[in-house]
């Protein structure tokens, strides 16, 4: 009968075996582990041998984030993380303890999904609140629109500085010339700050506000989150069908309840003054000059008019 002794040196003659001491001689041979082992003198092969498994990982992980194929194609255990290994010591025993440790383009992405969740967009395409850029890029773009793109870097920069203001922006010019690109600059940059904001497509909104007239719990909770958001931009005011109630009771509400409270922010195709004229009229009552008159009050004191020169850059940057 085969002894116990007999039959543990046939099994470390396997092939198996063998190829199994190959791989964990070439692990504790690996320029990673001896570096471990540096930063830790207290470590040695035993306590390695007793870990062998996190070692392992760490290594694997290592590698694989060296060679990094990106974040959506990452191969490691757990998205966007690798292992970590520290060593501690408990009641005289030394232990090796692993941990899970985001990356840089883990991190990233997460600070990217919290700005991007600051900011709300209604009927807005979604793409240009999720892409980022420069000064210098936006500027480089379009010279023509220099002194529009300074008033922006100067107003992110005294919010950064003093807080929020009650005086926001009104960018006007002609179509195309980057006036809501602009916006959305902002409120990224001010979003990285921990600002809330939402911007608003104007003659979208106001179609939208006809279905909300029977629903009176949707219409005041948008009227509400218009009204308390930090940053607030309507996008192309004055090219929506306007009527009177929409104007005075969603519109001049909001108005009303920012002013000195919160910054709005507005571009239009209009100046200010033919804006007013745009807001003195609609189609079912006319001409009511003292409303446009009541609505740019609640306008006109609380923003800067900016003019936005430059070609039409319609699907550019």
């Amino acid at each position: 009968m085969e002894s116990l002794g007999e039959l543990l040196r046939s099994l470390e003659q396997s092939p198996h075996m063998k190829r199994a001491e190959e791989a964990r001689r070439a692990l504790l041979n690996d320029p990673l582990v001896a570096q471990l082992m540096a930063r830790h003198p207290g470590l040695d092969e035993r306590m390695l041998d007793s870990h062998l498994n996190q070692v392992r990982q760490y290594v694997k992980e290592y590698r694989q984030c060296r060679e990094c194929p990106g974040l959506d194609q990452c191969p490691n255990d757990l998205t966007g993380h690798y292992t970590k290994l520290d060593v501690q010591t408990l009641g005289g025993h030394t232990y090796i303890v692993d941990s899970k440790v985001p990356c840089k383009k883990w991190t990233a992405r997460q600070a990217q999904d919290r700005i991007r969740r600051r900011i709300r967009s209604f009927y807005l395409d979604g793409n240009m609140l999720r892409d980022s850029y420069s000064l210098d890029e936006i500027l480089a773009a379009d010279f023509e629109r220099m002194k529009a793109v300074e008033k922006i870097a100067d107003y992110i920069l005294q919010v950064k500085e003093h807080g929020l203001s009650e005086k926001g922006l009104y960018l006007y010019g002609k179509f195309g010339t980057g006036k809501t690109f602009l916006m959305c600059y902002m409120l990224h940059e001010l979003a990285r700050h921990g600002y809330n904001g939402v911007i608003v497509y104007m003659p979208d909104f106001m179609e939208d506000l006809k279905t909300m007239f029977g629903d009176a719990t949707r219409l005041k909770e948008t009227i509400d989150l218009l009204k308390e958001t930090d940053l607030l931009v309507f996008d192309d005011i004055g090219a929506e069908n306007l009527n009177s109630w929409a104007r005075d009771h969603v519109l001049g509400t909001i108005l009303n309840y920012r002013m000195n409270r919160r910054p709005t922010f507005f571009t239009s195709n209009y100046d200010l003054d033919a804006l007013q004229q745009h807001f003195s009229f609609t189609s079912k009552d006319g001409e009511e000059l003292h409303k446009g008159q009541r609505l740019m009050d609640r306008i006109r004191p609380f923003v800067e008019a900016v003019p936005v020169n430059g070609k039409n850059k319609r699907g550019i940057m």
